[in-house]
């Protein structure tokens, strides 16, 4: 019966001239690595019907006139160009089935750039895929007292009633096992040597300190330090501003 429809093929394409320069072999048609038949002056051989016809040894690529559907893979990741969503992705890296690259670890950093693979699920990461660590916010508290209250002019020993201001504005971090530490800096305005208000500005916070320690404050968890100057809270071209500025605060760090 094979033998047949060879015999069969051969007579259609004998009135059509098309044997000349075309390969045919009655044994080649039987095999299942048969390739589209090229005739040398017209190209890939077809019968009245249109269709191509296939031999032994012809043309191996696919051909688009013949019905084949050409399918191409852009970017040699193995998803072809009509089913990959990411046609640009570098070559060798490991891609999903849309042709995307894959992040295994979900941080937004494809597995072929993640230097740190694994991380966990939520994670900052930086361009490399690692995680950032963010060091926690200090919880901080500011008291700020006026120097009028506390020191006469050009003093640094604490004047009458200012012991009360200190005991109430102490009351709620004395004994407090949640206070971490207790900063006091003591302020000037601009009026005067820089150098000397550095110096006053230091000996009121360490008057402060001593007196909040008598009273039984914590030793260790108090540092006493002074700005000067350095550190106006508001301008000090004006009397307003610079009463503003002669001040002690209380920075207070909370565990």
């Amino acid at each position: 019966m094979a033998q047949f429809k060879h015999k069969k093929i051969i007579a259609m394409l004998a009135p059509l001239g098309l044997i000349s320069g075309m390969a045919i072999s009655t044994a080649g048609l039987a095999d299942n690595h048969n390739r589209y038949a090229i005739d040398a002056s017209k190209g890939v051989v077809k019968n009245s019907a249109n269709e191509c016809w296939i031999t032994a040894g012809g043309l191996q690529e696919k051909i688009e006139a013949c019905g084949d559907v050409i399918l191409v893979d852009t970017d040699g990741d193995g998803v072809t160009d009509d089913k990959d969503m990411c046609p640009d992705t570098p070559r060798g890296a490991p891609v999903d089935a849309k042709g995307c690259p894959l992040d295994s670890d979900g941080d937004g950093v494809p597995d072929y750039l993640d230097k740190c693979p694994g991380t966990k699920a939520g994670a900052k990461v930086d361009k490399d895929g690692c995680e950032i660590m963010m060091k926690p916010m200090a919880k901080t508290e500011k008291v700020v007292i006026d120097n009028i209250l506390l020191f006469d002019f050009d003093s640094a020993e604490l004047k009458e009633g200012s012991t009360d201001v200190l005991d109430n504005s102490y009351a709620k971090f004395k004994g407090n096992d949640a206070v971490k530490s207790v900063t006091i800096t003591g302020h000037t305005d601009s009026s005067g040597p820089d150098a000397y208000n550095q110096g006053l500005s230091e000996r009121r916070a360490n008057s402060v300190r001593d007196y909040l320690i008598s009273q039984g404050a914590d030793a260790s968890k108090l540092q006493a330090r002074g700005a000067g100057e350095s550190q106006p809270a508001f301008g000090n071209d004006t009397k307003a501003g610079r009463a503003m500025n002669r001040r002690v605060e209380f920075n207070v760090m909370m565990k």
